[in-house]
């Protein structure tokens, strides 16, 4: 038989047993199927059964952290002000009259009892003169009526209206006397003329104001403090004053006086500092910047950096005693620098997680690198 007869007759054998080769078929693809759901090590556990893989524990969380714990902390304030001279004297005129000497002007430095204006006294001395001519003749009489009581010649009355007589002139010598030496003004401590409000030839009466003097030793600072401040602060603090004017100078002071009462509108308290030293170029009414520091109080402080915010308020996260991170809900009070003090929501001793935020959650286990005390 040729080939052609042959090939055909194999491939009608073959389609008449579809049935056989389709039973074989099936039989391969179970064998494989159960070669490959079998463990090349021949493990039978249930994990492998059930094709799941096994459990890794969890990693832990790398932080930095901190023990908050109480600390004295000074609290900086730092308030505007003013220069002030609390050493300063107006001088006034004490009699009336034209000026006939006025020879100081504003910046002269002065001398203690040097004279400074002189009034027209011409006068007050012819009054002067007067008086004492009256008393010296009252004496006299007084004299001539004790002189005649020996002989009878005068009666007590007389001699008591004499002597009275006598005390009223010479009183009166002495209002002329007082009078006069109003007349001349003179400086009563030595400073600096601040103020020159009258000029020579000038009428001027009572009580009228025509020169300023004030002390340069007694240039002190002038700020108001809060009331929510006053109670940290005690005369005798040092404190640090900045004048913007001598270009930014810091010099040392203390506090000389805090005045009692409060402003009803700014509730504020003027305090008064003095210098250690005056500075050269200081002035009344130069732009001051006072710095206090605060009497050290214990605050519970935490880096600023370990504070959370979110729309339920400010946290920390902490780590507990099972070494795993918590959040923990805080109130906050004064920022110092970079740490904020914990007024609520948190107790010393407590580890205050500083960095390592990234991925936290709550129950997390975590494991602190750096561990310190504040």
């Amino acid at each position: 038989m040729s080939r052609a007869p042959r090939l055909q007759c194999r491939y009608r054998c073959l389609g008449r047993e579809p049935n056989r080769w389709r039973a074989i078929a099936l039989l391969c693809l179970a064998l494989l199927s159960a070669g490959c759901s079998e463990s090349p090590f021949g493990s039978n556990s249930a994990a492998d059964r059930a094709g799941s893989k096994p459990s890794r524990p969890a990693a832990e969380h790398l932080v930095t952290a901190i023990t908050a714990e109480r600390t004295s902390v000074s609290v900086p304030h730092e308030r505007p002000g003013s220069l002030r001279l609390r050493r300063l004297v107006r001088l006034h005129s004490q009699e009336e009259g034209r000026i006939t000497e006025l020879e100081v002007f504003e910046g002269d430095a002065v001398e203690q009892g040097q004279p400074l204006i002189r009034l027209d006294d011409d006068l007050l001395r012819a009054e002067l003169d007067a008086a004492r001519a009256t008393a010296a003749q009252e004496r006299l009489d007084l004299k001539r009526l004790e002189g005649l009581a020996g002989r009878g010649g005068a009666s007590e009355d007389e001699i008591a209206q004499a002597r009275t007589a006598v005390a009223v002139a010479e009183a009166q010598v002495r209002v002329l006397e007082t009078r006069l030496a109003f007349t001349e003004i003179s400086a009563p401590f030595a400073g600096l003329i601040i103020a020159r409000l009258a000029e020579p030839g000038d009428f001027v009466t009572k009580n009228t104001h025509l020169l300023s003097i004030a002390d340069p030793a007694s240039l002190i600072a002038e700020v108001l403090v809060s009331e929510l401040v006053l109670p940290e602060l005690t005369v005798g603090d040092p404190v640090q004053i900045r004048i913007d004017a001598l270009g930014g100078l810091t010099v040392p002071g203390r506090i000389l006086r805090i005045h009692p009462r409060l402003s009803e509108i700014g509730r504020q308290a003027k305090v008064e500092i003095a210098f250690d030293q005056i500075p050269a170029g200081a002035r009344d009414g130069q732009f001051i910047r006072v710095r206090f520091e605060s009497r050290g109080i214990p605050r519970l402080m935490v880096p600023f950096r370990a504070l959370r915010q979110d729309r339920d308020g400010p946290f920390v996260w902490i780590m507990d005693e099972a070494g795993k991170a918590q959040r923990q809900a805080v109130e906050t009070g004064v920022r110092i620098t970079d740490q904020v003090e914990i007024v609520a929501g948190l107790e010393p001793g407590t580890q205050v997680i500083t960095r390592g935020f990234l991925g936290l959650a709550a129950d997390d286990e975590v494991r602190a690198i750096e561990t310190s005390t504040l």
